[in-house]
């Protein structure tokens, strides 16, 4: 047995194509041997101005775009009101605190539902206090990471991770030499998943011994 294929995918909680490609990745995923890690992006890093739902662009670009792969993908998922939009990084904080404890994968679906379905500010500690404790996490111990920033650092090492593979918009998604930018069809990615496990199976056993191949 070949290790798990690691895929790695990068993403923004303001960023409504990240939800959509929750369920292509799944159904892609659903029955083969994969480790997926959720990754930071911040698309407009503080000080940064974020995005108002109440300037033309944002209405713009969901009626153009969003709202109609929503309804081809039949997701349930509306322009949030928060005005300015949050910032990220605390959220983000709080996604390394969830990974610690094996909810990364959980954290971040809240996430995008809280944002996108139900209107909720992701730059208020209280908030996400509130969804943390939802998913399981212990809530006291959650915010005082969130207080005590003690997950910045390992926040900015995979900010760092992203400048490193030189991402620039998101989803974008690393699946062994395949990248992947935008909102995947389960076809793409899956195949993409494919070949990483047939080029690891070639890595893993290339030779026969007097034991067997």
């Amino acid at each position: 047995m070949t290790d798990k294929v690691k895929i790695k995918i990068f993403s923004d909680y303001v960023c409504p194509f990240c939800l959509l490609a929750e369920g292509p990745i799944e159904e892609a995923t659903k029955d083969l041997y994969v480790d997926i890690e959720w990754m930071p992006f911040e698309l407009r890093p503080h000080p940064h101005p974020t995005l108002r739902p109440e300037d033309e662009y944002l209405p713009a670009i969901w009626a153009r775009a969003v709202y109609p792969m929503a309804r081809q993908l039949g997701v349930d998922i509306t322009l949030p009101t928060v005005s300015p939009q949050p910032y990220t990084h605390l959220a983000f904080e709080g996604y390394q605190y969830a990974a610690a404890h094996d909810k990364g994968t959980e954290y971040t679906h809240r996430m995008f539902q809280a944002f996108f379905q139900e209107d909720q500010d992701l730059g208020n500690p209280d908030v996400l206090q509130a969804l943390a404790a939802e998913i399981g996490l212990d809530a006291p111990a959650f915010r005082k990471a969130l207080d005590n920033r003690t997950y910045r650092e390992k926040h900015q090492d995979a900010l760092r991770e992203a400048e490193a593979h030189q991402i620039q918009s998101v989803p974008t998604i690393l699946v062994g030499n395949t990248r992947i930018e935008g909102v995947p069809t389960p076809f793409e990615l899956r195949k993409a998943i494919l070949d990483a496990q047939a080029e690891q199976a070639i890595a893993f056993g290339t030779a026969c011994s007097v034991d067997g191949c």
